[in-house]
């Protein structure tokens, strides 16, 4: 009997699928560890803390059910960064499953979206997430390739907002913006040389869902990238020197999007 093999990309999808099942996280830090303890929808494996942090995250720990593993301070043995400044405190979580883009880009009156184009510190990640989560955008979405996952050093930039704010990571960008372009978003690539500003792009239809997409310092939005968004902005400055690193530009740009 002839036994059919399956093609070499459906094993590897598996073997992918298989492998992120397995994933985990240690986060540290007390805000990034005492907000995951609270979120329902994390997935919580395994705690280790010492008697001063404990008393410190004691009622997350409490509303978590999970049962912490004191450790002396000078035996902390967490396998994080040595450099990490944990705060006497590590938790190793799954990553979070935010679902569909559909269902989470959608449904807000004024739906405003971020996208990274293989944006992979996790510092400045971090500081989307919370921008993204103060100002009221409905996610963040980057590549699975060539972008930071979740890690501590990202989550502990984010200050919590990992916990609560949606980050996705989607196959293909290009993709997701043609996918998002369909639903109706206006999809706007920053760029400095760009000739018009954000504000004067939705100058009318502010109203209009909005996509923001930001590239990595330096490289900018790749070619692909540039070529799939609506059109091309730059944020307004006020002299002809200077630049800003991509978090700031990430919050500038969605504060103008709101206002313009």
């Amino acid at each position: 009997m002839n036994v059919v093999k399956k093609p070499k990309w459906v094993v590897e999808k598996e073997q992918a699928r298989k492998a992120s099942g397995k994933e985990t996280v240690w986060l540290f830090g007390l805000h990034a560890v005492r907000d995951a303890l609270s979120n329902p929808r994390r997935e919580k494996l395994r705690l280790l803390v010492t008697p001063n942090a404990l008393e410190k995250i004691r009622e997350a720990v409490e509303i978590s059910g999970i049962e912490p593993e004191i450790t002396d301070p000078r035996k902390f043995s967490a396998p994080i960064d040595p450099g990490s400044v944990h705060q006497g405190v590590a938790l190793e979580v799954k990553p979070l499953d935010w679902g569909r883009l559909a269902d989470v880009v959608i449904g807000a009156e004024v739906p405003r979206t971020i996208l990274l184009d293989r944006v992979t510190d996790p510092h400045n990640v971090g500081a989307i997430l919370r921008s993204a989560e103060v100002l009221g955008a409905q996610a963040v979405i980057a590549p699975r390739h060539h972008s930071a996952p979740e890690t501590g050093a990202l989550a502990k930039t984010a200050s919590g907002a990992l916990e609560r704010q949606p980050y996705l990571r989607v196959r293909n960008l290009a993709e997701t913006i043609e996918e998002m372009q369909k639903m109706g978003f206006l999809v706007l690539g920053l760029d400095g040389e760009a000739e018009i500003t954000v504000e004067q792009a939705i100058d009318g239809r502010k109203d209009q869902p909005v996509a923001l997409v930001l590239g990595a310092e330096g490289p900018g939005l790749r070619q692909k990238t540039r070529e799939t968004c609506d059109m091309l902005v730059r944020i307004d400055a006020a002299g002809a020197f200077g630049s800003l690193n991509v978090s700031n530009a990430a919050a500038i740009a969605l504060y103008a999007s709101l206002r313009g």
